[in-house]
């Protein structure tokens, strides 16, 4: 099975303007994300897919593929299709531009399905949170999943969910990691889609699959990273690069 990394990277980000540009710690934010992708095991090709000239300049100096995307992708996945379009492979898997913390093994958690054999329509990845994390669970920028008993996704929302009515502490929540492994095919049907009610009330492109019939399984991963959407966030990952650089 040929697995391509593709990351889609566009310059008007809405929370945070520039942010795939912004410096940690010598380094634009998009290029840290790239050199933990290039340490994956499960692929051998990364590629950017943007529609940003400058994203573009700045990926080519430091050798990183790159494919020119329009300015038409609704989502990170329309933009993955449309760069799928001339690139070799059978599986595709998107990594979120704004993961510069990610780990390369977490990386490859989401492919790990399909190079078991399994053939899913897509994978994602969840984090268990404890539901004594409340300020985790009602914050809206982090997406919250439910999943059924065989492991596939009942829903995603920004929205605490399942609903607190009672005072059980041993509910588990689950943080839903941005990262997706589409089949060529899945990719290509998803991105003919109209975006979806559920989508476009709740921001969340994967609920378009979920409208129209796909089956999302969920991967457990014991190791969460944060991206960046925020100022916050971003100063919060700079943090983390400067304690740890030292020790590299």
């Amino acid at each position: 099975m040929e697995i391509v990394i593709v990351i889609p990277a566009r310059l008007d980000s809405t929370r945070l303007q520039r942010k795939m540009l912004a410096d940690i710690e010598g380094e634009p934010l998009i290029v840290r994300t790239c050199q933990n992708a290039m340490m994956a095991e499960c692929s051998n090709r990364v590629v950017v897919a943007t529609d940003s000239p400058e994203i573009a300049e700045v990926l080519r100096k430091v050798q990183v593929e790159v494919v020119m995307t329009s300015r038409h992708a609704r989502c990170g996945s329309e933009r993955i299709a449309e760069a799928a379009e001339s690139l070799e492979g059978d599986l595709f898997i998107n990594l979120q531009g704004d993961e510069p913390l990610i780990a390369p093994a977490t990386i490859d958690l989401v492919a790990a399905p399909y190079l078991r054999g399994e053939r899913p329509d897509c994978t994602t990845l969840v984090f268990p949170v404890p539901s004594t994390e409340t300020a985790l669970i009602d914050d809206p920028h982090i997406v919250k999943a439910v999943i059924d008993s065989t492991g596939y996704a009942l829903y995603f929302s920004r929205s605490p969910i399942p609903c607190r009515r009672g005072a059980n502490l041993s509910t588990t929540f689950y943080r839903h990691i941005g990262i997706y492994a589409f089949q060529r095919e899945v990719l290509q049907k998803f991105s003919a889609l109209e975006p979806s009610m559920l989508e476009k009330e709740e921001s969340l492109e994967q609920l378009r699959l979920l409208e129209n019939g796909f089956r999302i399984q969920c991967v457990e991963t014991t190791v969460d990273s944060p991206g960046v959407n925020t100022l916050e966030e971003l100063e919060l990952v700079r943090r983390i690069f400067r304690e740890a650089l030292p020790s590299l």
